[in-house]
Formats: C-alpha cells, sequence, structure tokens
C-alpha cells in the first residue's frame, strides 16, 4: 500500500503557501522550485485544491493563498482532493475474470468486508490528522537557536 506522491506534493504546497502568507506572492513556479516537480504538476495539484475548496489562486498574476484555517483542513481531505477514487485506490484486488478457480471466482467477495474496514481506518486516521498538525512538525524541525543559518526556503536565485 501506498498514498500516491501527490498527496505529500500537495501537502508540501500547502505549508509552503502558509509559510509565505504576507511574505511572498506564490506561484506554481515557485513550488516547483521548491517540491522539485514539473511546474505542470504542480499546476495540476494547485488546481486539485483549488476545485477542492483548499485554496484560491489569483487569477493572471498567480499566488496562492489557504481558504481555510490550517486547523479545519485534514489529511483526507488533501489526499481526496487529488485522488477522486478515493482510499479504495490504496487496496488492489488482482484480475481474475473468467477463472475457473473457485477460488479467483470468490476472491472479490472474500477481501470486500476486510478490505473496506482497513479503509475505514485509515480515513478515520487520516481525518485526525490536520494541516496545522503538519505544520508545527514542520516547525519542530525547522531551524533551532544556535543552528547555522540557512537560506530562506521561501527565495529561489
Amino acid at each position: 500500500m501506498q498514498i500516491s506522491m501527490k498527496c505529500s506534493i500537495a501537502v508540501h504546497c500547502l505549508i509552503f503557501i502558509y509559510e509565505a502568507r504576507e511574505k511572498a506572492r506564490v506561484t506554481s513556479t515557485l513550488l516547483a522550485q521548491s517540491t522539485s516537480c514539473n511546474p505542470v504538476v504542480i499546476r495540476y495539484t494547485l488546481s486539485a485544491l483549488k476545485k477542492a475548496g483548499l485554496i484560491s489562486v489569483e487569477r493572471g498574476k498567480g499566488g496562492a493563498r489557504l481558504e481555510k484555517d490550517p486547523e479545519e483542513i485534514t489529511l483526507y481531505e488533501i489526499y481526496s482532493a487529488l485522488e477522486p477514487e478515493g482510499l479504495s485506490s490504496l487496496i488492489g484486488i488482482h484480475s481474475c475474470a473468467g477463472s475457473k478457480c473457485p477460488i479467483a471466482r470468490n476472491i472479490r467477495r472474500v477481501l470486500q468486508d476486510p478490505y473496506q474496514k482497513i479503509e475505514e481506518s485509515i480515513k478515520k486516521t487520516m481525518e485526525g490528522i490536520s494541516l496545522a498538525s503538519m505544520i508545527e512538525t514542520y516547525h519542530q524541525g525547522a531551524e533551532k537557536p544556535g543552528d547555522a543559518p540557512r537560506e530562506n526556503p521561501l527565495t529561489y536565485s
């Protein structure tokens, strides 16, 4: 099982947007530099987050901002914005259509309930994780007093 990298890119972007508020105009180019992703991937990500109501993007000159308080944005909301098929894409059942094997003919029915329970558990866990808690974790690992100064992550030359 693996949550797609789309989710981690989106979380990266949302934390960046939050940290850059009132400091920098956050554009897809700036986010592409920060994430080391192609700007097209960033524009797709921002579009999905905008469609989900998590961010707004100023037309023309760019500039993304959060539309909700970080406490109100859950990891599940972020994931769902990028994975319209939901958590069912995390766990798959191999295709064995047309098989004469009795196990193959029944494997979907056998796995349906356990997989549903797993999806519900993952969803509940993801709903309990807010963007604010991830921002807090970011701050815990950020530069501490006495550390050597680092380049400002919000500026690129």
